[in-house]
């Protein structure tokens, strides 16, 4: 035990003194966390504004809706000016039992939208004025909370793609650089066997990753950001537990053929960059190709991201705990066993 604490605190002590790792460990992905959370801290709560006149129940009904921001004018003609201008998208008018409404064509987005929104509202309110009874209704209801923002999105992503980083760039320069200046071949030499050297600095690549989501999830729930965690936040510990052992291992293979720190470096952001892209880290993949979202499918940090990001928002139960572990277990499997096949003690 004495050998594996003390190979354990050497790695952290190398990791925290070596400023560019900690600089890509903590202070890059928290970079994006901050950027993201304050471009998408509006995020959907913009409304489509358009001009009215005059008043009545359509108006009203218009303003509850809570997807328009109304914009009162004294005459039809000034807000009609303004729909021809570009200032505005649209301009709807109620005078008596007459709605008028005038749009621009140059947005059809927003166009389509306020015609579709005013239809129904019309059509609502001439329901209810007939007093007939209505032959179908919708029940809908809102599926997320009322208080979901991105940056609970945002937060999950970037937690999982640091420590992601931090687990490969770990291991693998741990390796590259223990074999050029021969540690590992003195290490061969002393009464250890590679189980202890290797879990030692997986334990102290844990307690990294650990402390990396501590400091992420604290900056997300900064006031300036708003990150809520749902009720089932703490069982998001195993995927990341298992996410670090995933990646530590994907480190042990790139740190098993690469010769230099530099060669590992560029085969590690080789891995590391595109899968972010692939696992909807940085944007999500509802409305990607199809071959993208198969191919995500296979990349461990979309797992990752996709099990903490059920119990960090979502609020999931614990059954949502064994897809991710078994994939990210097998995918550790697969990499060990890689890794076991190109492993050399010496630089040669």
């Amino acid at each position: 035990m004495s050998a594996f604490s003390s190979l354990s605190s050497a790695a952290l002590k190398g990791f925290f003194r070596d400023k560019v790792a900690v600089f890509f460990s903590f202070a890059f992905p928290l970079m994006f966390i901050v950027i993201f959370g304050l471009i998408f801290s509006d995020a959907g709560t913009n409304k489509i504004e358009i001009g009215v006149v005059g008043e009545g129940p359509v108006i009203t009904a218009l303003d509850s809706t809570g997807a328009l921001e109304l914009t009162e004018f004294d005459n039809f003609q000034e807000a009609f000016q303004k729909v021809k201008d570009g200032d505005l998208p649209a301009v709807v008018a109620a005078e008596g039992n007459t709605v008028t409404l005038r749009y621009a064509a140059s947005d059809q987005t927003a166009a389509a939208t306020v015609r579709g929104i005013v239809a129904g509202v019309v059509n609502d309110v001439n329901l209810r004025s007939s007093g007939a009874t209505a032959t179908y209704r919708v029940q809908a209801q809102q599926v997320e909370d009322t208080t979901l923002k991105p940056i609970q999105f945002i937060v999950p992503g970037m937690m999982a793609w640091g420590v992601a980083l931090g687990a490969v760039f770990g291991s693998a320069f741990t390796l590259v650089s223990w074999r050029k200046k021969q540690v590992l071949r003195r290490l061969r030499s002393a009464p250890i066997n590679i189980f202890v050297i290797l879990g030692s600095r997986l334990v102290a690549t844990m307690m990294i990753g650990v402390v990396q989501a501590a400091v992420f999830i604290g900056v997300g729930t900064l006031p300036v950001f708003g990150l809520k965690l749902s009720g089932t936040w703490w069982m998001s510990l195993p995927i990341l537990l298992l996410g670090i052992v995933a990646f530590f291992a994907v480190g042990l293979v790139i740190g098993s053929f690469c010769k230099t720190e530099e060669a590992a470096s560029g085969v590690a952001n080789a891995v590391i960059v595109p899968m972010a892209f692939l696992s909807g880290v940085f944007f999500p993949l509802d409305g990607a190709p199809s071959w993208m979202q198969t191919v995500s499918k296979f990349m461990p940090l979309r797992h990752m991201n996709d099990g903490m990001s059920d119990f960090l928002v979502r609020g999931d139960g614990a059954q949502a705990l064994v897809s991710p572990s078994l994939i990210l277990v097998g995918f550790t499997v697969l990499m060990l066993l890689l890794a076991s096949k190109l492993f050399s003690w010496d630089a040669s």
